[in-house]
């Protein structure tokens, strides 16, 4: 969820603040690689079903989404408008304090207004609200506490109120609890900075990448790949990027990365070192669930998240993955080619396509979408026969087996 937008998660925040970009420009550097990477992982779980010849659960026996929405639709509004917001332009702060409040604000309304049987007047109930909130756009943000007050006030007459009453309490109880470590960090940015740039620790680490960026680029984004997963080893992604995006950031910036994209890199493979052996931090978490070795698990969602190692690489080669510069026509051509570059290696990490793959197969799908994802001549050209190749042969083979299968 960090690395999806419309919302992402607080790095997203800090790291807007700290390059001095609108918010929205992150959300939407960061939109087509995080809708390549989920679209993998479906991907890679979709053909380790069909290896496993697993089926899904009959139609009657899965819950109802648009049930759901249809019975809560109202608590979506003020998601809504947290996203407009943060779009129109407006700062995360503002954004933030407006989106609490119409959730409370919703969340206290429905308590009082559901229990009243009249359609007719919960409609007027809502209109009503609306327009005394709407008074904030003339008289500021004091006029949605006093309803919100109002709205605490009616909920202490009001059969279930209190209860409602409790569990916003609680809600914020919480709030404040996972907020504390976002607090921290954000003070820490400023002496984290000073100690590295002080220290001579920044200079020293980021003259060593350039020094090797000048001969081989891909080196030095490989040695800030793995400096990022080491420091993110047992560290949250928020002080995790803080370090790195003021140690190794600044270097990919000097060998000519775009600053979003910089960043990004390192905010990437920050989140990545939570699925990196030896400490894979999520995969140790998941172990007691799924009743199964951490290791074990990290080494399957290397696999299953190897898009999450491909995307950043490819954004530094060509910036337009991340709408930066290129125009649409770039945009596309590089978004077909992340596309059938991750499609293909998880073909041949998962191991099944259409059936069990050979080894020579493998092989071949490993050599197409590596193609694809350099940036060196022909290597495009070579990427896609190759790919077109893999493709034809193994629904050749498959097709052939399944005859023979039917006629024995």
């Amino acid at each position: 969820s960090q690395i999806m937008p419309p919302i992402m998660g607080a790095v997203a925040f800090i790291m807007a603040e700290t390059i001095n970009v609108p918010f929205i420009e992150i959300a939407k550097a960061a939109m087509i690689p995080a809708v390549l990477y989920f679209s993998s992982v479906f991907w890679m779980v979709h053909l380790e079903a069909k290896r496993a010849k697993l089926s899904g659960l009959p139609k009657d026996q899965c819950p109802d989404p648009w049930a759901a929405i249809k019975l809560r639709w109202y608590l979506l509004i003020p998601l809504f408008i947290l996203i407009g917001l943060l779009f129109s332009g407006r700062t995360p702060l503002f954004s933030g304090i407006v989106g609490l409040a119409l959730t409370a604000i919703v969340i206290i309304g429905s308590a009082i207004i559901l229990n009243v049987s009249s359609k007719a007047m919960r409609i007027v109930f809502w209109i009503a609200l609306g327009v005394l909130c709407a008074g904030f756009f003339q008289l500021g943000i004091g006029v949605v506490f006093g309803v919100i007050a109002l709205l605490v006030a009616i909920c202490w007459f009001v059969k279930g109120g209190k209860e409602t009453l409790t569990l916003c309490v609680h809600a914020l109880v919480e709030g404040a609890r996972h907020s504390v470590p976002v607090g921290i960090a954000c003070a820490l940015v400023g002496v984290i900075i000073g100690i590295v740039s002080l220290t001579g620790i920044a200079s020293t680490f980021a003259g060593y990448i350039l020094a090797v960026g000048q001969d081989n680029l891909f080196l030095s984004l490989v040695l800030t790949m793995v400096t990022c997963l080491v420091l993110g080893m047992g560290i949250p992604s928020i002080p995790n990027y803080i370090i790195t995006s003021s140690i190794a950031a600044p270097a990919l910036l000097d060998l000519g990365v775009p600053l979003i994209v910089s960043h990004m890199f390192v905010f990437y493979f920050g989140i990545m070192a939570d699925l990196t052996p030896p400490v894979a931090l999520a995969c140790f978490a998941a172990a007691p669930i799924a009743k199964e070795k951490g290791l074990k698990i990290s080494l399957w969602a290397i696999r299953i998240a190897i898009a999450g190692f491909i995307i950043p690489f490819m954004a530094v080669y060509d910036p337009a993955l991340m709408l930066q510069g290129g125009g649409v026509l770039a945009t596309v051509y590089v978004v077909l080619k992340a596309t059938v570059a991750i499609g293909i290696w998880g073909v041949i990490f998962t191991g099944y396509l259409l059936q069990k793959l050979y080894l020579w197969e493998r092989i071949l799908g490993f050599i197409a979408g590596g193609s694809l994802i350099l940036a060196t001549p022909l290597s495009d050209e070579i990427g896609f026969c190759l790919a077109l190749t893999f493709i034809l042969q193994h629904a050749w083979r498959a097709r052939k087996l399944k005859r023979l299968a039917q006629e024995d």
